[in-house]
């Protein structure tokens, strides 16, 4: 373990991966709101998610308790890459010139190359136990469907997965490495659900959108008793099992001997920024810290916290999930077909939008070019080039960095670098032709999305 002065890097030993997750359910001062029933909208019960999710994962969705138990076998997984380093980004800093001190926990070492295994491995794991051989699920950029395309491989479970169609053009490779761990990966919308047969047959070159690649996973789930549903970000059992990050980088930064005041994730759905921040906020809730500045970073074209309406809204453009309260641009909203795929959801987690109403977390929304160009400067003074979706989270900490130049203070930043972006490499080339467009979303269509919001009462 690196503890001078002067390193650059602070590791953990696999002994150190955390034996329980951080459930923030246990500190929050106002509980969630419920989740309601679509067609009653009283609060839904166990037996009403029972047909997507196996039981275990459904009592950690709704459990106040503060630790969960992380169980051998997944731990046993996690051993192939966890403990995740913790970087202190000196390079960046001196070419910054900032007195800032710059950390990052870097999550692009798991096999799939992102943070996105932290959770499709239990995930996968509680399916195998409840005896279940068959998981749909969609991807965006492609990061969650090769983390669970790959965990699935690991306990036996077949996976079918739907890519949103921009995404299935753009990253082949990302692709190829599902069909590489034996998943089935299909462009959605798609003509093999009533879902996507639908919105192609109001456009037949629709790009797509998690939220009608969801549609398709659901339905395709809820049709067969040896077949369940699994999400990679947004529900609560998902970014529970993200707190590993966040748990492992409050032992990191004690031992970097500094304590961070600025903590920043990109935000889509919100599982990575989540997995980092909720350790921390956690214990500024108890009064066991200080309190922190934490900023969810999302991108202008689809900007949910920044732009979206605090309301009920489904899940899937198809309102075949139940209504979850959050931050939301409307279940039909399309965002444009920008190169961060991973941040294209209509909606926020519904537990970051509440940490967002309770005034615990700021939200700042940037466009693609802005984050390109800190992806690149971070890649020249660091090394690692990091995923678009990542390039969010670099862009507002190297902001902050000369923020704190400009005011003279040295502040500790610390955000999470949760991909590399070896598979993204044609958006950086279109990035250094001057190809890449800034996009902004549709405001009628964002209008009519928001005037179709379910209407629940108070």
């Amino acid at each position: 373990m690196a503890t001078s002065e002067s390193a650059t890097k602070y590791l953990l030993d696999e002994s150190r991966i955390p034996r329980a997750w951080y459930n923030i359910a246990a500190d929050l001062p106002a509980p969630l709101p419920p989740v309601l029933h679509p067609g009653t909208h009283q609060p839904v019960g166990p037996d009403d998610l029972a047909p997507l999710f196996p039981m275990s994962l459904i009592m950690q969705e709704v459990s106040t308790e503060r630790e969960v138990e992380i169980p051998e076998p997944v731990r046993e997984v996690y051993r192939l890459w966890r403990c995740t380093p913790l970087y202190r980004a000196r390079r960046l800093e001196k070419s910054l010139d900032t007195p800032a001190k710059i950390y990052y926990k870097y999550e692009g070492v798991s096999p799939a190359g992102s943070h996105k295994p932290n959770t499709a491995v239990p995930q996968a794991f509680y399916n195998r136990e409840a005896g279940i051989r068959r998981i749909t699920t969609e991807t965006g950029a492609g990061q969650w469907g090769t983390s669970l395309a790959f965990a699935g491989a690991l306990f036996g479970i077949e996976v079918q997965i739907f890519m949103v169609r921009v995404s299935y053009n753009q990253k082949p490779y990302r692709r190829a490495l599902m069909e590489n761990y034996g998943a089935r990966c299909t462009a959605s919308p798609s003509e093999e659900t009533q879902s996507g047969r639908a919105i192609l047959a109001q456009r037949a070159d629709h790009p797509g959108s998690l939220g009608i690649a969801i549609s398709e996973a659901v339905e395709l789930a809820a049709q067969r008793d040896d077949t369940k549903y699994a999400l990679g970000s947004v529900l609560n059992h998902v970014l529970l099992h993200q707190t590993v990050v966040g748990l492992e980088a409050m032992e990191q930064m004690a031992l970097s001997g500094d304590q961070p005041h600025v903590l920043i994730g990109c935000t889509g759905g919100g599982s990575n920024f989540a997995g980092l921040v909720l350790p921390f906020l956690g214990q500024q809730l108890r009064g066991e810290g200080p309190r922190y500045r934490i900023i969810a970073v999302e991108p202008a074209a689809c900007p949910s916290l920044t732009r979206g309406k605090y309301a009920y809204d489904f899940g899937d453009t198809g309102h075949l999930t139940p209504l979850t309260k959050m931050h939301t641009l409307g279940s039909t909203f399309t965002p444009p077909g920008f190169h961060a795929g991973g941040l294209r959801y209509h909606g926020m987690a519904p537990l970051v939008s509440h940490l967002k109403e309770l005034d615990l977390i700021e939200a700042r929304a940037y466009h693609q070019n802005a984050c390109f160009a800190a992806g690149v400067e971070f890649a020249r003074a660091e090394g690692i080039v990091p995923a678009p979706e990542a390039n969010h989270a670099v862009r507002a900490t190297i902001d902050e960095a000369l923020r704190c130049k400009e005011e003279g203070r040295s502040q500790t930043i610390l955000f999470n670098l949760c991909g590399h972006g070896h598979f993204d490499m044609q958006a950086y080339i279109d990035y250094h032709a001057g190809k890449l467009a800034d996009q902004n979303y549709d405001e009628g269509e964002l209008a009519m999305a928001l005037a179709g919001l379910p209407s629940v009462g108070a």
